[in-house]
């Protein structure tokens, strides 16, 4: 196979399926893994991908953004999982912030019945979900409502969120990595996310392994933005080593028991 022949099918295949991998990539064409490198590397020079740690990324999932609900369906053990490691970090008392995303709103399924809280959020999904709670008070930020999302954005809700502070903020992401850090496609939920850490005296990230090495965008924040980040146990022990030496510390939650 021509090195031309070759480049198109990974390509290809990164279209496909949202990232491609030098070692497995390697293997699949029977060819070196310095092979497959040169051959991401004219890719990123023609423009149609973006190299990261251990392989590349298609240049349009840079800006691609599925809706809530298609990402509610992806990887909801894992999900479930990070949502029972995290709220063994819930206060008894205070505000807590929680972050619109599909795995925040899992953790807000399972907030305590004996935690007398302010919860402060910018998802209509999770107020609604919390609204029948007697033992909390529901602080929803207003804003434009991205549709894409489901989460309020904007100069409504940056004022509003100015003006408190919260003891945790609980917060997701589209992508993590060493070279970027927090990284969402759209640059109004940076803008909201980067004040919110801004208005927490600690930040907790809820991600799972996918999003890691992940790069969009816009940027909200530095690893060392986070306190501690709570994935899934899908986190390699290489790339958990990689967090843990830039400073950021980790959490794999225990796989579900059923």
């Amino acid at each position: 196979m021509y090195a031309e022949e070759r480049q198109q099918a990974i390509l290809t295949r990164a279209r496909e399926v949202g990232s491609v991998d030098v070692d497995v990539l390697s293997e699949g064409f029977d060819v070196s893994q310095e092979t497959i490198r040169r051959d991401l590397k004219s890719l990123e020079k023609a423009g149609v991908v973006r190299r990261v740690h251990g392989g590349a990324i298609p240049v349009e999932r840079l800006t691609f953004e599925p809706a809530l609900d298609q990402r509610d369906r992806l990887m909801t053990e894992q999900k479930e999982a990070i949502a029972l490691e995290a709220v063994e970090l819930i206060p008894p008392h205070g505000a807590i912030l929680l972050d619109a995303g599909s795995t925040t709103r899992r953790l807000a399924q399972v907030l305590p019945a004996d935690r007398g809280l302010t919860v402060v959020t910018n998802s209509p999904a999770i107020g609604l979900l919390l609204a029948h709670r007697d033992d909390l008070t529901v602080m929803l930020l207003g804003g434009r409502l991205r549709k894409t999302t489901i989460a309020t954005v904007d100069e409504w809700a940056l004022h509003a969120i100015s003006q408190v502070h919260v003891d945790i903020a609980f917060m997701a992401t589209n992508g993590l990595s060493v070279s970027r850090g927090l990284t969402p496609p759209d640059p109004a939920e940076a803008s909201i996310k980067r004040a919110m850490i801004a208005s927490a005296a600690q930040v907790i990230l809820l991600a799972d392994h996918t999003k890691i090495d992940d790069n969009y965008f816009a940027r909200f924040g530095e690893l060392s933005d986070v306190d501690l980040l709570v994935t899934d146990s899908g986190l390699s022990d290489g790339a958990t080593q990689q967090l843990l030496q830039a400073g950021l510390d980790v959490v794999r939650a225990r796989p579900l028991q059923r």
